[in-house]
């Protein structure tokens, strides 16, 4: 099993989610994040101050996938949420040793 960690724009988390579940995804988690990459944040203009924004509004997107569709669903991702500028995000796929669905007793892949 992968883990899979993205960071994408906020807009473009509805499109995003449903591509995944076109491509067979049953469940993610999502969180509100801020942070900051090579733009290292921008300037803003508010009622006729500038002012700098360090950390730049993200959705962390976490999901728990067969190993075998790793790469499907980080492509997935990828062609989704790119726009071709600056802040579009990254994408991180690790090892998940165990799974366990506590409703259950699952384990592993019949967890996911």
């Amino acid at each position: 099993m992968k883990l899979i960690i993205a960071t994408i724009k906020p807009f473009k988390l509805e499109e995003v989610r449903e591509a995944l579940t076109e491509a067979g995804v049953r469940g993610m988690m999502v969180t509100e994040i801020k942070g900051f990459g090579s733009q290292s944040g921008h300037t803003e203009i508010y009622r006729g101050a500038e002012y700098a924004v360090n950390f730049v509004p993200k959705i962390k997107l976490e999901i728990v996938v067969p190993a075998t569709m790793a790469d499907q669903i980080v492509e997935t991702i990828t062609n989704t949420a790119k726009t071709g500028k600056i802040g579009d995000g990254k994408i991180f796929v690790l090892d998940v040793e165990q799974a366990l669905r506590v409703r259950t007793g699952e384990t592993n892949e019949e967890a996911l």
